[in-house]
């Protein structure tokens, strides 16, 4: 659940940890009796424990139809993300994913169960799946032959794993009948795919490029260039200082999606469905302000701490929500701003424009903060350690 030491300094995070344990308990035992579901679905608690929990929202109709969305582009992703694999083979994989491969079943001998979970679907949500990763395979196999040289060539790249995720997200929802897509739908739910995917690439870069027998290089050289003839140089301690500078300027690239989002999460309707895509979002701003000028993320993981996430979980219900979160985070990555960094001043017009449309909508008055909490008061730890006295004196006690 989290280190003693981690809940004594944070104890407002043991109530939403212990309701995120219960609901996850809870997500296992939905899992439906046919074995191709239970398949997808103890699969996807595999992959994703957080999305697992968020997806069992959803009704039941459209719950399927995503869970088996995600598997399914999955599986593309491990194929493009072996680098095992070698490029000959990995192209026709790739290009013809959509329509099952016999050579991929080699690679996953269990995928069928996916399939047969996609039968089970009605047509709407077939060709969306079907649509979008036909797409989203001919994008992959672009970039396996060419590198991200340009910041257009990071958005086309980010465009194909995760924009088309959000606009086949879109397309579901849609099919489901839950949600009335605004005119502008396909831009900014391309933007939602781009905030979380560039969010990833930022904090995954030292997996990426120790990745073995060969390294993923997903930031583009038009900004690491400026601080290093080799990305891979970034992550020895004698360029920590240019190192910094080209993550803040990565972040500050991140951020410019983030009015798109905010715009289209305000536009949706099912409360399911608004939180299914709310709390990802929490999450990826939380995860710039933790990673912006932190010299840590080149040495090892950098991630929010889990009672944190479990506290978006839990407090995450409305639009209001949302809004205070992106402004408590991006009060708490403003404040870790230095002036001598060479992108500052646009990184604090990014966050002062999100900042601005977060207060502009008159609801951050009433709210708890998720960043403001390291002050509590002893009185939660005192409980905390008769709590434990408690359950210690009990287990003894059986």
């Amino acid at each position: 659940m989290g280190s003693l030491g981690t809940l004594l300094r944070y104890p407002d995070d043991i109530y939403p940890l212990l309701k995120m344990k219960r609901a996850i308990e809870r997500a296992e035992k939905q899992i439906p009796p046919e074995p191709h579901w239970g398949f997808c679905y103890s699969m996807l608690h595999k992959v994703s424990r957080s999305f697992s929990l968020v997806i069992q929202q959803l009704r039941p109709e459209l719950r399927n139809a995503v869970c088996v969305f995600y598997l399914v582009l999955r599986a593309l992703d491990t194929v493009e993300d072996d680098t095992s694999i070698p490029t000959d083979e990995k192209l026709p994989i790739l290009i013809a994913f959509h329509r099952g491969t016999k050579e991929y079943k080699v690679l996953m001998d269990q995928f069928h169960h996916v399939s047969a979970a996609f039968l089970e679907l009605d047509k709407g949500y077939q060709e969306a799946i079907e649509e979008i990763t036909k797409r989203m395979g001919a994008g992959m196999a672009k970039f396996i032959c060419q590198e991200v040289e340009t910041v257009d060539d990071y958005d086309e790249y980010c465009h194909y794993v995760a924009g088309l995720v959000g606009l086949g997200l879109s397309k579901l929802f849609l099919a489901s009948g839950s949600e009335v897509l605004t005119p502008d739908w396909d831009h900014i739910s391309n933007s939602m795919g781009l905030f979380l995917q560039k969010t990833n690439i930022i904090r995954d870069y030292l997996e990426d490029i120790n990745e073995i027998p060969k390294s993923r290089m997903f930031w583009p050289r038009k900004i690491w260039g400026k601080y290093a003839d080799k990305l891979e140089d970034l992550k020895y301690e004698e360029n920590s200082t240019k190192a910094v500078n080209c993550l803040n300027e990565m972040v500050t690239n991140a951020l410019t999606h983030i009015e798109d989002c905010l715009k289209y999460m305000a536009a949706l309707r099912d409360p399911s469905i608004f939180r299914f895509c709310a709390i990802p979002q929490i999450m990826a701003i939380g995860t710039l302000a933790l990673c912006y000028n932190n010299v840590q993320l080149f040495r090892g993981v950098v991630k929010l701490r889990r009672g944190l996430t479990a506290k978006v979980i839990d407090r995450t219900k409305t639009m209001a929500d949302v809004y205070g979160a992106f402004y408590d985070f991006s009060c708490m990555l403003k404040t870790k701003v230095d002036k001598n960094d060479p992108n500052a001043s646009n990184t604090l017009n990014r966050l002062e424009a999100v900042e601005k449309v977060c207060k502009d909508t008159g609801v951050l008055q009433k709210r708890k903060s998720y960043v403001n909490d390291e002050g509590q008061s002893n009185v939660y730890i005192v409980m905390l350690v008769i709590l434990l006295a408690i359950v210690f004196a009990y287990l003894r006690a059986n």
